[in-house]
C-alpha cells in the first residue's frame, strides 16, 4: 500500500554533503517552503561523504599537482588551480557565515593542517620548482613555499625524510593555510540546522520511481525496508545521491540526461592510529599520480582528524567494482547501460586504455606492494602499524561528446530545461566546492528568486560570490583572514 503523503515544494534525494548544502541554502532563503529529504540508508553521510570514504582534503590546489599541468615547452597552466581555489573560498564563506550566525560548530568539522606537495627525481623537482614560480605571489597562494633542501623538508614533515638517502633529488612546497575537513560531521551539522528550520528527513527510504505529472510537478515514490511505500509530489527535485544519481536521472526520463553513463572506481587506504607515528606528522602531502592513473589517484600521506582523534592515512589504491555505491548492487553498471549511452561508453573506453591498464595493475597489488608505495613517502613504515580500509565508490562521468563520448573527472550538474529537476554526477573536488555548485544550481533552477529576493541573503552568506578574488589581492587577503577567524583557523 502506498501512502500518498502530501505535496511539498522541494524534494532532495540523498543525505550527503551536496543535498545537505542545498538544504541549508533553501531553508535560509525560503523558510516557508516545505522541504523533504529521502535517504536510502539509516543515517546521513554513509556513502562518499563519510569521513573514511574520502581524503578529507579542503581542495584549494595548494598541493594537488594535477590542477597545474605542464605543456611540452615546460609552461605551467594555473587556470584550473585558480578556479578550484576560487570555488573553495566560496564554500569557506558559506561555512563561516553559518558558524558566525551560530548555526554550525566549525570545530567539529574543519581544522588547520598544512598542505604539501612532495616529489622525487630530477624532472619532477624541476616541475615543482616551475609550478611554485607560477603560483608564487598569486593572491590565492600567498604563502606557498618551495624547497629542495632535505633539512627544510624534514622540518615541514619529518616522516617523509627519515631513512631517505639525502643525496636523492627531492623537493616540496608547503602552505600552512591548508585544512582537513570531516565532511560527514559538516553534513550532520548542516542537516541539524535545516531540520530546525523545517526540513523533513526520511531515512531508510529507497527511491523506486520518478515521474512527471500533467501539472508539471514531479512524483517521487519511495519504499522502506518493511515494504511500506510513500509518494510525494514536488515542484523541484534534486538528485544528490552520489553514484546513485545516474540511475535516478535515467528513471526521470529527462532529455538532458540522455547519453550519460558512469564508470565506477573504488579505492582503499592504509590507516594508522599509532601515536608514535601520528604525532610526528601534521600535513597533507600529495605526490605525482602514476602514469595512466586518474587525477583522483594522486598518492598522499594525510593527517586526518575525525571525531577528535588524529590519524594518518595513505593512498589511494584504486580498485574496481560494478557497484555505483558501497551499499549498491553488482548490477548497477550493467543496468545503467542504455542504447543512448553505449556509444559514449565505448568511445570513452577506447580513449582511456591507459586507465584500464592502470586499474588492472592496481587490482593485482598485494599488501607488500601497497607497503612499498607507502615507503616512497614514509621510508621507515612498518606493516604492522597500518590497516587497510575501503573508501567510497566514485562514479566518473561519461558524457556525450563529438566522436562518441568522453570520460570526465570532476562534477557535473545535469538539469532539465525548465529547471524543475537536477542531478549531480561525478567526484572530486565536489565536496570542497559544494557551495558554489549549489549556487549555480539555484541560479538555473530559480532565476527570478536568485537575482531578486534572495540576493541580499546570498550576499550575506557569500560576500564575494560576484567577484574574482584572484583579481583583487586586498579582497582575497581580507576574505581568507575573515573566514579563518570565523572557522577557528587563524594562527
Amino acid at each position: 500500500m502506498t501512502n500518498a503523503g502530501k505535496d511539498c515544494d522541494i524534494i532532495l534525494v540523498g543525505a550527503g554533503i551536496m543535498s545537505a548544502t542545498l538544504a541549508g541554502f533553501i531553508t535560509l532563503l525560503e523558510p516557508d517552503w516545505s522541504v523533504t529529504m529521502f535517504e536510502k540508508l539509516d543515517g546521513p553521510a554513509r556513502e562518499s561523504t563519510g569521513p573514511w570514504n574520502n581524503a578529507g582534503t579542503g581542495h584549494s590546489a595548494l598541493c594537488e599537482l594535477n590542477y597545474t599541468p605542464q605543456d611540452r615547452a615546460g609552461r605551467i597552466d594555473i587556470v584550473k588551480a585558480v578556479a578550484v581555489n576560487e570555488q573553495f573560498q566560496l564554500s569557506r564563506q558559506f561555512w563561516a557565515a553559518l558558524s558566525r550566525d551560530g548555526h554550525l560548530d566549525a570545530a567539529t568539522f574543519i581544522h588547520r593542517v598544512p598542505h604539501m606537495s612532495f616529489v622525487r627525481r630530477p624532472e619532477h623537482v624541476r616541475f615543482l620548482a616551475a609550478r611554485h614560480q607560477a603560483l608564487a605571489g598569486h593572491p590565492l597562494f600567498p604563502d606557498l613555499r618551495f624547497s629542495d633542501q632535505p633539512d627544510v623538508i624534514s622540518e615541514w614533515a619529518p616522516l617523509i625524510m627519515e631513512g631517505r638517502d639525502r643525496r636523492a633529488s627531492v623537493a616540496a612546497t608547503f602552505s600552512e593555510h591548508g585544512v582537513d575537513i570531516d565532511f560527514g560531521a559538516l553534513t550532520e551539522g548542516l542537516l541539524r540546522f535545516a531540520e530546525k528550520r523545517g526540513l523533513e528527513l526520511r531515512y531508510g527510504h529507497e527511491i523506486t520511481g520518478i515521474s512527471r505529472e500533467t501539472d508539471g510537478r514531479w512524483r517521487i515514490t519511495a519504499r522502506t525496508a518493511d515494504g511500506t511505500r510513500l509518494a510525494r509530489r514536488a515542484r523541484f527535485v534534486f538528485l544528490g545521491a552520489g553514484g546513485g544519481s545516474l540511475p535516478l536521472l535515467q528513471k526521470s526520463g529527462i532529455r538532458e540526461a540522455r547519453g550519460y553513463a558512469g564508470f565506477p572506481i573504488s579505492g582503499q587506504f592504509l590507516r594508522t592510529r599509532n601515536p608514535r607515528i601520528v604525532e610526528r606528522h601534521l600535513a597533507k602531502v600529495y605526490g605525482q599520480a602514476a602514469l595512466g592513473a586518474p587525477p583522483m589517484s594522486m598518492p598522499h600521506l594525510d593527517t586526518r582528524l575525525v571525531a577528535g582523534e588524529k590519524n594518518l592515512m595513505f593512498g589511494p589504491y584504486a580498485g574496481w567494482s560494478p557497484k555505483f555505491l558501497k551499499s549498491g548492487s553488482y548490477l548497477d553498471l550493467p543496468t545503467s547501460c542504455r542504447a543512448a549511452n553505449l556509444l559514449p561508453m565505448l568511445a570513452a573506453g577506447l580513449k582511456n586504455l591507459g586507465l584500464v591498464k592502470y586499474l588492472v595493475g592496481e587490482l593485482s597489488k598485494g599488501r607488500a606492494q601497497r607497503l612499498e608505495s607507502l615507503r616512497e613517502f614514509y621510508p621507515l613504515a612498518e606493516a604492522g602499524d597500518w590497516e587497510l580500509i575501503t573508501a567510497g565508490q566514485r562514479v566518473q562521468v561519461i558524457k556525450p561528446a563529438p566522436g562518441g563520448g568522453a570520460l570526465q573527472f570532476g562534477t557535473e550538474v545535469v538539469i532539465a530545461t525548465d529547471g524543475a529537476l537536477a542531478g549531480l554526477l561525478g567526484a572530486s573536488p565536489g565536496a570542497s566546492t559544494a557551495a558554489p555548485i549549489m549556487l549555480k544550481l539555484l541560479a538555473r533552477a530559480f532565476p527570478q528568486q536568485f537575482t531578486g529576493p534572495w540576493a541580499a541573503t546570498l550576499d550575506h552568506l557569500i560576500p564575494t560570490r560576484a567577484a574574482q578574488l584572484s583579481d583583487d589581492p586586498a579582497l582575497a587577503a581580507r576574505t581568507m583572514r575573515d573566514t579563518a577567524i570565523a572557522l577557528g583557523l587563524a594562527a
